[in-house]
């Protein structure tokens, strides 16, 4: 693998940063919106869904197996590697999901005027900061997802931070409310929801730094299927479940479809 910028490197650092701390834009919609907007919400997740989707099986899936022929002794041996770290990938997700409790999962829906209790509840400390430390560990491989693209193709690193970053809206949501009717303070809920986006560019750097010495076309090949894994799993478990449920069955696919065709545009445009 070609050596790597410093520039390639601090740029898409940033872009992580910016996916991961995206956090704070749902925490400021749900502290200071009246109602929450399904529609918006809704179509933005089928379309964040349609860009990781596209992006994972048109581009990122044959990128790994390109990376990974150079050092098979057939084409047919690399595509089943990639297809075994595809799926790998999808596992690492699932396990983490499997490790959140469901009543604390972030990814379960949260809306504005559901969460306005009539008196001042504890509890829903517990609840913000749970749901705070869900969703750091559920951001830590999408942290990954988003630095290894962009590390590889600046474009393609585009294209996911900004589905990623729609993807961490409602996380946002799901941390602030909580956290601001048990304190008072719409301050803490903010950072609060804000620093659990951290986890994102916290996990790339450290990633980056494990991986770095050993970095060639051989482990990236199976760093990126497995990316690939990541983000199909989370369109498909998070992403449009939730899109559903915020708003109609044809929202979703509309914006599912719409992400697809963005991203089409975008590859072709950028090739």
């Amino acid at each position: 693998m070609e050596n790597i910028s410093t520039n390639s490197i601090l740029f898409a650092l940033t872009l992580t940063m910016f996916a991961g701390l995206s956090t704070g834009i749902g925490s400021l919609i749900a502290l200071f919106a009246k109602k929450t907007n399904t529609t918006f919400l809704s179509v933005s997740l089928g379309f964040s869904a349609g860009v990781m989707i596209y992006v994972s099986m048109i581009e990122i899936f044959p990128k790994a197996k390109e990376s990974l022929e150079g050092y098979c002794s057939s084409p047919g041996m690399a595509h089943f590697y990639t297809i075994l770290a595809f799926f790998f990938g999808m596992g690492i997700i699932a396990l983490i999901d499997k490790l959140v409790p469901e009543y604390e999962n972030p990814h379960e829906i949260k809306s504005v005027e559901a969460m306005v209790p009539k008196n001042r509840d504890k509890n829903l400390m517990r609840m913000g900061m749970m749901s705070a430390l869900a969703i750091a560990i559920h951001n830590f491989p999408e942290g990954i997802a988003t630095f290894t693209a962009a590390l590889k193709d600046p474009y393609l690193g585009i294209g996911i931070t900004i589905a990623i970053a729609i993807h961490n809206i409602p996380e946002g949501i799901a941390v602030s409310v909580p956290i601001y009717y048990a304190t008072g303070s719409r301050k803490k809920a903010f950072w609060y929801s804000f620093l659990s986006g951290l986890s994102e560019p916290v996990g790339a750097i450290l990633a980056f730094l494990v991986l770095m010495p050993f970095l060639n076309d051989l482990v990236f090949g199976l760093i990126f299927a497995s990316v690939a894994g990541i983000m199909v799993f989370i369109s498909f478990d998070e992403l449009l479940p939730t899109s559903e449920k915020y708003g109609k069955h044809h929202l979703s696919i509309y914006g599912l479809i719409a992400g697809m065709m963005v991203m089409a545009i975008s590859l072709v445009l950028f090739e």
